[in-house]
């Protein structure tokens, strides 16, 4: 278990406790999270735990987290709460989502998606 702290700037994220759970999978990263603060459930997050041909798909990707962050930004940017901070941030986040489904439509041309060959 390992602390994650880099979150921590105001009173709202000073009380959320991240942590990275068990050890880290083949690629070097853990595949469980959980966020939890006072008064508030437990969220623990599943990433996606080995290839998808070989055990299905059991968590979610760095895809589906980006996708709902672009989502809720977009939503303050269309309403009172649009600003120049949230509009880069959008900006950035789409770009890592394109880089990611750029790498994966890459894999998906060399016949590799879905395993753990580089």
């Amino acid at each position: 278990m390992r602390e994650i702290t880099s979150h921590r700037v105001n009173p709202a994220n000073d009380k959320l406790t991240v942590l990275a759970l068990g050890e880290p999978g083949s690629g070097g990263a853990p595949h469980v999270y959980e966020i939890s603060a006072p008064a508030m459930l437990d969220c623990t997050l599943f990433f996606q735990n080995g290839p998808i041909a070989e055990v299905g798909v059991n968590g979610i990707t760095h895809e589906a987290l980006l996708a709902v962050l672009i989502d809720r930004l977009e939503a303050f940017q269309a309403g009172p709460f649009a600003n120049l901070y949230n509009q880069s941030a959008l900006i950035h986040l789409r770009d890592a989502q394109q880089h990611l489904l750029d790498r994966t439509r890459e894999r998906m041309a060399r016949g590799v998606e879905g395993t753990h060959k580089v």
